[in-house]
Parts: structure tokens; C-alpha cells; sequence
């Protein structure tokens, strides 16, 4: 079987030693492969993420909603339970919709109801920012964030945390951006690595090439990152082709209704998505991400059933 780490039977030996004795030693790669090795057919998971009921939560980055209807209030445990009742996969509990208040049992609740309710908890979503240059007070802060979602993760059975390069401060220039995210995301994917945690940077903000996200996703000296690829956030003239580019480094894929080119708000060709992901070789979630106006519990399902067509079909 071809493996993108190539470890030699010392590091195996290392370990497996390490492992019998409770800890996980991240695999060794002088670089990340040209794309990620795998083995056997395409295999396409649905799943949902928290962010498709935002405004439904009790918080939004640690600050208090607007109140909404008692019936349509959401919380983490509900979020799994709706995720279980409809038949998805996994479910992506995106970090913004914690109460400030929830301590480590609270994260293993997730895990335990996941579990029993037959739901894998696919990954989780933080909001940082890997633009800021080392020795700076602000980048530190950003580490820390980072490195406390990578406990969570740990916590929750999360394997993947969807990561951002963020928006340059003043003064960072854009040949500095990609040599700050790239330096941030190296530190920070040694130990998410430690845990058995993959960090997935996404194509948002400063990322809307297909381009420097493929630059920065190489230069990253780490078997634990790839791409969170997200179908809405490329800004090129064709985003479908994008996906080509960036699909065979995904670790994590984010789906929305619609995307925008230019001036024209689209919707997306889910059949072609699926049919990029397959022709890619992916193995993972799909995971559809609710942003339109419409109210999510109505929209959703009805999203999730067209998805769902689609994987049946090509089953």
C-alpha cells in the first residue's frame, strides 16, 4: 500500500512504543505529498455543520444571540440529535456556538452522544487568525486559541479542525502573509499532530485563489495539514476548476447552496461537485454548510436529501 509519510521501521517502532504508552507521535514527512496517497474508491460521507443554525444558538463567538422562538432554540446536544435524525453521517461542531461557560465534561457529552446516537463528530471550525507575523503579541494569542480548539477536538473525537490564514494586519505585506500562515500553520500542526488532530486551512479571506492556497498547503512541512475546501469561497472567474486544482489535498470539504462569480450569485452543481470529489479520489465528509436567509429547518433537510441523491445515485 503507497503511504504519503514513508515511515521507516525505526519510527514504527517509535511509535508504537509511544502509543503503548498513552501518548501519539505525529507521523514523520520532509514535506506534504503532492497530494494526499489513498486507497480504494472514492468514499463521500454526508454531514452538517453547526454554522448552518447560527443565529439558533445561545452564543455566536462567545456573545449572546438574539433571542429566537423556545421550539427553534439550538444547542450542541440538539445539533446532534437533529444530525441523528436525519440521517447524516457526521456532524461538524463548529466552535463558534459553545457557551463561553462549557468545560471538558461538556465536550465529552458531545462525544458520548455522537456515539450512541450513531453520529461521528466530523470535525470542528475555529476562527483565528494565521496572518500575523512571529514575536507579536497577537500571534501568540492566536497559537493559544489555536492550540485549546486542538484539546477540544481531542476531546470531542474531532479529527479535523477547519483553520484560516485571516485577514494581514497593517503593514503585513501579502509575500509576508503566506510566510506567516505558513510558519503558523507548522507550529501549530506539530501539535495538533501530538493529538491525532488534522488542521485543514480553508479558502476564505486572504485565500480566494486557488493559487496561494495550493502555495501555502506545499510549503506546510506536515502530513497533518491539507485543505479545508469550502465550494462559496473561491473569487475566480471558474470555481468548479478551482476545485479540480485544490480537491486532491482535501481533507475536509465544505458544501453551500450558492457561490458568487463577479456580480452573479449562483447555485451550486452538486452532481459536479460530487463528480470533482470522486474523480479526486477523496475519502471524507461532505459537509453541507447552510448560509442563505431561509430558515435552516427547513432548508436543510431539504438540502441533505438532494446531497443524499446524489451519493445514492453514484453508489
Amino acid at each position: 500500500m503507497n503511504s504519503p509519510f514513508n515511515i521507516s521501521r525505526r519510527n514504527l517502532l517509535r511509535q508504537a512504543a509511544l502509543i503503548s504508552a498513552g501518548g501519539i507521535l505525529a507521523p514523520t514527512a520532509s514535506a506534504i505529498p503532492q497530494a494526499f496517497s489513498r486507497s480504494g474508491d472514492s468514499k463521500l460521507r454526508l454531514a452538517l455543520a453547526a454554522y448552518s443554525f447560527g443565529k439558533y444558538f445561545a452564543y455566536t463567538k462567545d456573545r449572546k444571540n438574539a433571542p429566537v422562538p423556545a421550539d427553534q432554540q439550538m444547542d450542541m446536544q440538539k445539533f446532534i440529535r437533529f444530525c441523528a435524525a436525519s440521517g447524516v453521517d457526521g456532524a461538524e461542531l463548529t466552535s463558534y456556538y459553545f457557551n463561553p461557560q462549557d468545560q471538558d465534561q461538556d465536550f465529552l457529552a458531545c462525544r458520548h452522544l455522537a456515539h450512541i446516537s450513531g453520529v461521528s463528530v466530523s470535525g470542528t471550525a475555529i476562527g483565528n487568525n494565521f496572518s500575523h507575523p512571529k514575536g507579536s503579541e497577537e500571534r501568540e494569542k492566536q497559537m493559544a486559541y489555536t492550540r485549546q480548539w486542538i484539546d477540544r477536538a481531542a476531546l470531542m473525537g474531532a479529527p479535523h479542525i477547519r483553520v484560516f490564514a485571516g485577514i494581514p494586519p497593517k503593514g503585513v505585506s501579502e509575500e509576508q502573509l503566506e510566510t506567516n500562515a505558513i510558519e503558523s500553520l507548522e507550529e501549530a500542526a506539530d501539535y495538533a499532530g501530538s493529538k491525532g488532530i488534522f488542521l485543514g486551512i480553508e479558502n476564505h479571506d486572504s485565500i480566494s485563489t486557488p493559487e496561494r492556497l495550493l502555495r501555502i498547503t506545499k510549503a506546510v512541512k506536515s502530513p497533518w495539514v491539507g485543505i479545508n475546501l469550502d465550494t462559496a469561497n473561491f473569487r475566480v472567474e471558474d470555481p468548479y476548476a478551482a476545485m479540480v486544482e485544490t480537491a486532491p489535498f482535501a481533507l475536509n470539504v465544505q458544501l453551500k447552496e450558492k457561490f458568487t462569480v463577479g456580480k452573479k450569485r449562483l447555485t451550486t452543481d452538486i452532481p459536479r461537485v460530487m463528480g470533482i470529489l470522486r474523480d479526486a479520489g477523496y475519502q471524507g465528509f461532505v459537509v453541507l454548510e447552510y448560509e442563505e436567509k431561509g430558515n435552516p429547518y427547513e432548508e436543510v433537510p431539504r438540502l441533505l436529501d438532494l446531497m443524499r441523491q446524489e451519493l445514492s445515485v453514484a453508489s
